[in-house]
């Protein structure tokens, strides 16, 4: 079982933004981060998202079971409805890469329990200051 945690930091709305991947797999965190030049803090979320799965196929391969941590309401949401109003192009994208594990469980966590993500997509963004 692997734990994945995403986040998203956005200087401005939209603005430079920096994602946030915390892997906890076999005992060992994996930290991953990337930056979007130009994004909104929710297209930032699914980006974050995309890049943390990404991350578990190449690393890890798809017969797993994962359990996915995110404070975006809009994220979480858009996953277990399968449905999304204004995100629709970056739910199929994420469901693409999320149909290829075994089993995936999304929860919704508040922000106070995503720290290690959180840090993460904020170091990201300094890069780009």
């Amino acid at each position: 079982m692997i734990k994945l945690y995403t986040d998203a930091a956005s200087k401005g709305n939209p603005g430079p933004t920096g994602l946030g991947v915390l892997v906890i797999a076999n005992h060992h965190q994996y930290q991953v981060t990337d930056t979007l030049q130009l994004a909104d803090n929710h297209h930032g979320e699914f980006a974050a998202a995309r890049l943390g799965f990404s991350y578990l196929l190449e690393h890890f391969g798809p017969q797993q079971t994962v359990l996915f941590y995110t404070d975006s309401r809009v994220l979480s949401d858009a996953i277990g409805k399968n449905y999304t109003k204004h995100y629709q192009e970056e739910l199929a994208a994420l469901n693409q890469l999320i149909g290829q594990f075994t089993t995936v469980v999304t929860q919704w966590i508040p922000d106070r329990e995503n720290h290690g993500a959180h840090h993460l997509a904020n170091q990201a963004l300094k890069t780009l200051e």
